[in-house]
């Protein structure tokens, strides 16, 4: 990939002179991609995940399921997880173990992918089978919402490119995906608990689930409801469900769309409501919409559902 920015080269540097200053005697060795994150400082909360995860032995290993013997991986650092407050690999443990597994299988591929097979509008399929999305933004490169900041460093089982953004994919429809995280399927604290009993009262349920939909739903947290006056889930479930049905449809856009895909700066609500959002940076941006003064941030973007994409967000957006 042609455009690689300041902090890029200087993680590609620190990259090949970690590689480089290997004890002479391996000096000719390619490592193996988890030989990779072990040796170079900016892989260390990857590194983490991938013992807590138990896929160490995986990424260390040929590939059985291709003839090559190769994965191509696209590996988070650590910058892209402490986004998800996950600062280190102690924070690790703020996830469920099986929903790390998956997270990080969700970054392997099988066989190898150069940066020259990647292209917009392209997609790859994932080790757990769930495709991702390749899109050009500007003069960068995404996977899904993820910015490719170094691509095709080679290892001896195959090839990383690094990005900017954990992705997520949780293999599930859009409801099921906010029950999974108020459940404390995915993060230990639960998180979208009254957004669940919203949807529920409202009667959104079969809408949200639906196989055949494709929404954009930005997710309003457990914090967000309480800012606005729900103390408990108890309040939420005594208003009254056309109320919530009002609100709820404000958080949603049709058609399925990563952060890197809007470009534009408004959108129509399912509501027939509209919102703003601010310019695109940092692989994010805010969103306002016309019942709020102050715009929501993300807390989580670009979560990816079998039918569409959720960002969780830190208001409720007020028609």
């Amino acid at each position: 990939m042609k455009n690689i920015n300041i902090k890029s080269a200087l993680l590609a540097l620190t990259l090949i002179g970690t590689i480089v200053s290997c004890d002479t005697e391996y000096k000719d060795e390619t490592p193996s991609i988890a030989g990779i994150a072990v040796a170079n400082p900016n892989f260390s909360t990857l590194e983490g995940a991938a013992v807590q995860g138990g896929v160490v032995g995986v990424l260390s290993n040929s590939n059985p399921n291709d003839p090559s013997g190769h994965y191509t991986v696209f590996a988070p650092t650590n910058d892209a997880f402490a986004r998800l407050g996950l600062v280190n690999a102690g924070s690790l443990g703020a996830l469920q173990n099986s929903f790390l597994t998956t997270t990080l299988l969700y970054h392997v591929s099988n066989g190898d992918l150069p940066s020259s097979q990647i292209a917009n509008g392209g997609t790859s399929t994932s080790a757990l089978t769930i495709p991702r999305r390749f899109i050009s933004r500007g003069n960068d490169l995404y996977i899904n919402g993820s910015k490719i900041i170094l691509t095709d460093v080679k290892a001896s089982n195959g090839i990383v490119h690094a990005i900017d953004k954990v992705m997520i994919a949780t293999g599930v429809d859009i409801v099921a995906s906010a029950i999974l995280l108020k459940d404390a399927k995915v993060f230990k604290t639960p998180e979208l608990t009254f957004l669940v009993a919203a949807v529920v009262k409202s009667g959104l349920a079969p809408t949200l689930s639906d196989p055949n939909a494709n929404f954009t739903i930005y997710a309003p947290t457990d914090a967000a409801f309480k800012a606005l006056g729900f103390k408990t889930v108890a309040d939420v479930t005594a208003t009254d469900a056309s109320t919530l049905r009002t609100i709820l449809l404000n958080h949603a856009i049709g058609g399925g769309k990563f952060t890197s895909e809007q470009t534009g700066t408004t959108a129509a609500t399912a509501g027939g409501g509209d919102l703003t959002y601010s310019p695109f940076l940092n692989g994010a941006f805010t969103i306002k919409s016309n019942g709020i003064t102050t715009p929501a941030n993300m807390v989580i973007p670009d979560i990816q559902c079998s039918n569409g994409v959720v960002h969780i967000i830190d208001k409720v957006l007020l028609p």
